[in-house]
């Protein structure tokens, strides 16, 4: 079924679910990261892992790494749970470090958003 618009206010991509490649639920978004220069969606961090909310990872997915899927009502990744858990670690300021998000996109076999 086709969507009936074209864009998505950023307060319901909020809290979609996220599928692996094996189409099982992985996490939900929890924001988004827009680049300040370009406008463009960045990343949307997603919480994985934990229990009741409690040991829950974020793990910023560069947003070219994801589709939404209707059938779904979710965002679908090519990534496994086992792929997001060795992803290079976050610091603080990681989104003020172009040196991880490159590493991160490498890692994810993506070209980084910037280029």
């Amino acid at each position: 079924m086709q969507s009936e618009h074209n864009l998505i206010d950023s307060s319901r991509v909020n809290g979609t679910e996220v599928y692996g490649a094996d189409r099982q639920q992985i996490g939900h978004i929890d924001h988004l990261m827009i680049d300040k220069q370009s406008g463009n969606v960045a990343y949307a961090v997603m919480n994985f892992g934990g229990f009741l909310g409690m040991g829950e990872e974020h793990q910023p997915l560069p947003w070219k790494s994801l589709r939404y899927d209707t059938g779904l009502g979710g965002y679908v990744t090519d990534l496994t749970k086992d792929r997001l858990t060795g992803a290079p670690e976050r610091s603080d300021t990681w989104d003020r470090d172009r040196d991880y998000e490159a590493r991160l996109h490498d890692y994810y076999g993506l070209a980084p958003y910037w280029i």
